[in-house]
């Protein structure tokens, strides 16, 4: 340790070689006793001595990193990459600087396309999309790699609020944008249109307030406009991609699992694996068959039952409804994106008969041992210069009209527990009716995944139970659990509390990377005796379905 010890006489001539290294060794003295490195010292070297450890140095270290600096986020990078399905990525790194050291948590984040029917379509979409991925990667590397440095990775809500304000500021900027160029185009088209026609001359033979309707003729309901979707800023999901990296920078340096983090997040101690439902056939539009209305039939396993109890029992209808298929008339396509066969069909009756005889040869009885949901997705189908649902190819039903097929449907087929997106946000008296006609044998859940962080949540729909949520674009972490904590009585999934987790098929090593990865899960609580247990209502009531599908690819 620097001392003034040995320091020569003023009467004594020295090198200027000395003087500096006398300096040096003041100048270590101080910056050691203003940091109390000698007093530290003393303390472990006291504590050690009495203490004995095998790893001497070992038990130095683990002193020390007590009173080492918190980490701190030194930095942002990002790249574009493609994911599993050949889409276009956002990769996003969070560098953080841990005992004077680069630490690096990544975070894939997918850009959802939906390309269209044509390929002109298809082109703008693929043009747009590349916009987000070049705004995202810029956002990323510079103005929020600057906004975030300093901060700790571990400061979840801290480091959502700041991503929270650039976003509004990005957002108010896209909208003043929008709107200039708006009334430039209006301006435009007001100096481009011909003058107006002069008026019609009255036709002779009518009487005052006769109009041209013929007798008799009763108009259409007319349906609830649809509400315009909030316009995508681009560069968005560049929010929803570091939100979820530094969630995973965090986990790393408490040396938890995510899931974990997140629950701690949430302060909360009891763990619940959510019951996952597998996807048993996708039909609907995107199907060769007529049929339109659902996208998928969904099985929801009995509460109680394990993780790997459930994807055996799939495993087995899946291969049941496969055997029936090639062995039938019934047409089966390829597997669907969703990871399930493609069910060819022209009435929903079909695929529902399928399944429940798949059921029943497996000595499975549908409305005990299973249950369905039914992925109606009826938000795509309404066409909208007729005012009804094309449900069918060609054949089109009213908003009541639909209600009706849905009463029909579950007198049926008892089995169907759940109704996701039944109808559109819009049809507010439909909700109702359906609701008060399904009775509490059936649950409706509406698709709240498009969470926008510019516009408030809409008020909730008569009826509706239940939500799926997806973590899309700039959706952050502490808006799902925000979410959560809002509506405790619903039960990322297993940190963030959701009843129910939707993976898709069992087709795809991606999706059963998750299966197997909640499998895991599942023992390791098991086996700290943390796994929570509590019974989950039958009807899916108050819960939440957290989907999976085609969205980031992080650790449930």
């Amino acid at each position: 340790m620097a001392s003034n010890k040995g320091y020569p006489r003023c009467d004594v001539k020295v090198s200027e070689e000395e003087r500096d290294f006398y300096e040096m060794k003041n100048r270590a003295c101080e910056f050691y006793t203003r940091n109390k490195v000698p007093q530290q010292i003393e303390n472990v070297l006291n504590e050690m001595f009495f203490a004995k450890p095998d790893d001497i140095y070992g038990y130095l270290a683990n002193f020390f990193m007590k009173l080492s600096a918190p980490p701190r986020i030194s930095g942002l990078n990002g790249r574009e990459v493609y994911d599993s399905q050949g889409q276009l990525a956002v990769q996003a790194e969070v560098m953080c600087t841990i005992r004077n050291e680069q630490k690096v948590g990544l975070q894939l984040f997918q850009l959802l396309l939906n390309p269209g029917k044509n390929n002109n379509v298809f082109s703008s979409q693929m043009v747009l999309s590349a916009h987000h991925i070049t705004t995202g990667l810029e956002w990323i590397k510079g103005p929020l790699s600057e906004l975030l440095k300093g901060c700790d990775p571990c400061d979840q809500t801290g480091v959502d609020n700041i991503l929270s304000d650039f976003f509004s500021a990005r957002h108010q900027e896209d909208k003043e944008t929008r709107r200039s160029q708006e009334e430039k185009n209006k301006e435009a088209e007001e100096e481009a249109l011909p003058p107006p026609p002069p008026p019609p001359v009255s036709s002779k033979g009518k009487k005052a307030g006769e109009t041209g309707t013929t007798k008799g003729a009763s108009a259409e309901k007319l349906i609830p406009p649809c509400v315009p979707p909030e316009p995508e800023v681009p560069g968005s999901l560049a929010v929803g991609a570091v939100s979820l990296a530094v969630a995973k920078s965090g986990a790393l340096i408490r040396d938890v699992p995510l899931y974990k983090h997140i629950l701690a997040l949430r302060s909360q101690s009891e763990f619940r694996v959510p019951v996952p439902l597998v996807t048993l056939l996708s039909c609907g539009k995107s199907s060769p068959g007529k049929l339109n209305l659902l996208e998928e039939v969904i099985l929801i396993p009995r509460p109680g039952q394990r993780v790997a109890q459930v994807i055996s029992m799939a495993l087995q209808i899946h291969e049941e409804l496969m055997r029936i298929m090639n062995s039938s008339t019934s047409k089966a396509g390829p597997m669907s994106e969703a990871g399930a066969p493609v069910l060819v069909c022209e009435r929903p009756e079909q695929a529902l008969d399928l399944v429940v005889e798949a059921c029943g040869n497996l000595g499975l009885t549908p409305g005990e041992e299973i249950r369905l949901a039914l992925n109606c997705a009826a938000d795509r189908l309404m066409d909208y210069s007729k005012g009804k649902y094309e449900v069918i190819a060609g054949s089109l039903k009213s908003p009541d009209e639909l209600v009706d097929m849905y009463q029909a449907l579950l007198l049926k087929y008892p089995a169907v527990a759940a109704l996701i997106q039944p109808l559109r946000k819009e049809d507010v008296d439909q909700w109702e009716r359906l609701s008060s006609v399904i009775g509490a044998s059936c649950s409706l859940l509406c698709d709240t995944s498009g969470l926008s962080a510019s516009r408030a949540p809409p008020p909730a729909l008569p009826g509706v139970k239940g939500q799926v949520l997806q973590q899309v674009n700039g959706t952050k972490v502490s808006d799902l659990i925000r979410i959560m904590m809002e509506n405790p009585g619903m039960c990322l999934a297993v940190g963030l509390g959701v009843a129910y987790v939707r993976l898709g098929g069992l087709q795809g090593g991606h999706r059963l990377a998750k299966y197997n990865r909640l499998i895991a899960i599942e023992e390791e609580l098991a086996q700290q005796g943390t796994l929570g247990r509590g019974p989950l209502p039958v009807s899916m009531e108050g819960t939440s379905l957290l989907e999976h599908e085609r969205k980031t690819c992080h650790e449930s």
